[in-house]
């Protein structure tokens, strides 16, 4: 007890805790003792608790609030009924609501230290303070390392930080260093996620989510990478994203690359022998000058397909679609032409007909200068109003920047490629209805399968190239360029090359008069 005892006790011992000394009908308050180096005996409370210095008590200072507290409370005669007088003793490691005022009216400094105040009028952190862990050598001296600190900051809140690394545990000790938090630390690509109902000390791990990083544990959150890079497969750091296009070193490239110089020599072959054998019944039937121009557009289709391999420049990107849209459209506008003569030739043979004024190289020409003249109109406008440019896709495919030709206008792209397809339509219309006109080189038959074989590869690449990302994307443009002029050379012209070459005896006018 504190002072002059007003009803002198004599200590017993706590069952449960031997340390605790009261007696039945005791008022317990509570108290913290810095216990280091301490031995805790009974007390009588017939003189103040630190009447006697005890060996080994290192920082008594702590306890010296409590103390004055207690001298206090039992002085003034207003807080405690006649003949009750307060003493102290452990119990656990709270301080009761009705010491604080008394707690705040008390400063004190550490001695050992070279002085200082401690604490404020209000109780609160007045100077910064270390965390120290005091060891014990083998030569029995003590040492104290700096393991951590207590720091004021400028906005009124207390930094506390410990370096873990630096406390030094006793290698005699078996037990686990005590951990302030019911959960293994976050590592580094994850993040922090609160438990509903949970201590702030538990919380769950999430992975960082796509193109986000986290360098360290037990991370509030995770910081997105900059466009041109994404993470690491662990989510912590950035890396540089690969570069990617349609590039001539790829498979996809060489592959391309090789059909479209191989169709290419086969489209010169073939019109090298319709040149040379320009005098025969099946050159000349069907206009022969459509036939070269329908050549020669296949041709450049071929190579045109070029222009979407290799890295994106300006000219390529200008060149890419209004090239490839004005050359299809040369080609199936011959096509259409093709098939209008033949279904006119055929309505000028009956007597009377009013059609025969149409016959002729001025029908067809017209005709493939009508529908070619109008795609070109649509590609400049196309360049007027929004070219295309070149262009790069960031977020499409995670690890990758696709270096691409960006289209400008996606509508003006769909209509070109759209009137292209009306042109296909219309001559398969028209071919399909006129298949079954008499005559041994009828060409009619031939332009429906090439027609059909043409818009069947348009018409599939629309979902593919929407469904596809990257550079396949271009790939598949780049396929069905190749494609649909291949089954355009093959079904009208190989035909032809098999009867020129292998069956000269069917290359006759006899022949050519023939009606089925």
């Amino acid at each position: 007890m504190v002072g002059s005892a007003k009803c002198p006790l004599t200590a017993t011992t706590d069952e449960i805790e031997p340390f605790n000394c009261f007696q039945p009908g005791d008022h317990l308050i509570a108290g913290l003792l810095y216990g280091a180096f301490t031995k805790l005996a009974s007390h009588a409370f017939r003189e103040p608790p630190f009447a006697k210095r005890r060996r080994g008590l290192k920082m008594k200072w702590h306890l010296l609030p409590f103390s004055l507290a207690i001298q206090e409370i039992n002085q003034d005669p207003g807080l405690l009924p006649n003949n009750i007088t307060l003493g102290y003793t452990v119990y656990e490691n709270i301080v009761h609501p009705r010491l604080h005022p008394f707690l705040r009216n008390f400063q004190f400094s550490n001695t050992s230290t070279g002085g200082g105040d401690l604490g404020g009028n209000t109780g609160d952190l007045a100077a910064d303070l270390d965390i120290v862990n005091v060891m014990v050598l083998p030569n029995r001296s003590i040492q104290s390392v700096k393991v951590g600190s207590i720091e004021r900051q400028a906005s009124g809140e207390i930094k506390f930080a410990i370096h873990e690394e630096a406390i030094v545990w006793s290698r005699w000790s078996k037990q686990m260093p005590p951990y302030s938090r019911c959960t293994q630390s976050c590592l580094p690509g994850h993040l922090k996620m609160a438990l509903e109902g949970k201590p702030i000390c538990c919380y769950a791990c999430t992975p960082c989510g796509e193109g986000t990083i986290s360098t360290q544990e037990d991370a509030d959150h995770c910081t997105k990478c900059p466009g041109d890079q994404h993470p690491n497969m662990d989510h912590t750091r950035c890396i540089p994203k690969d570069i990617s296009f349609l590039a001539y070193e790829d498979t996809l490239g060489i592959v391309f690359v090789f059909l479209a110089m191989s169709l290419s020599l086969l489209t010169l072959l073939i019109l090298g022998i319709f040149l040379k054998y320009i005098d025969t019944p099946i050159v000349k039937a069907n206009n022969r000058d459509l036939t070269y121009v329908l050549l020669v557009s296949l041709l450049f289709s071929f190579l045109s397909s070029l222009l979407f391999i290799g890295q994106p420049r300006r000219v390529t990107c200008l060149l890419r679609q209004t090239a490839f849209s004005t050359i299809f459209s040369v080609a199936v506008s011959s096509v259409l032409a093709k098939t209008i003569t033949v279904v006119v030739a055929f309505m000028a043979t009956k007597p009377g007909n009013r059609t025969r004024k149409w016959l002729g190289k001025g029908l067809a020409n017209s005709i493939v200068i009508f529908c070619s003249s109008v795609q070109m109109g649509l590609c400049a406008i196309w360049l007027g109003i929004s070219p295309p440019f070149p262009d790069s896709d960031w977020p499409s495919l995670q690890g990758q920047i696709t270096l691409q030709c960006n289209e400008g206008s996606v509508a003006m792209f769909y209509v070109a490629l759209g009137y292209m397809g009306f042109l296909a339509a219309l001559s398969f219309v028209v071919a399909f209805l006129a298949r079954k006109l008499p005559g041994a080189f009828n060409e009619a038959k031939l332009i429906t399968f090439s027609m059909l074989v043409f818009c069947s590869v348009w018409v599939s690449f629309v979902p593919a190239s929407l469904s596809m990302k990257g550079k396949y994307t271009v790939a598949v443009q780049v396929f069905s360029i190749l494609a649909s002029s291949a089954g355009l050379l093959g079904c009208l012209f190989i035909p032809k090359c098999y009867i020129i070459i292998a069956r000269p005896g069917l290359n006759i006018k006899e022949h050519l008069l023939i009606k089925k």
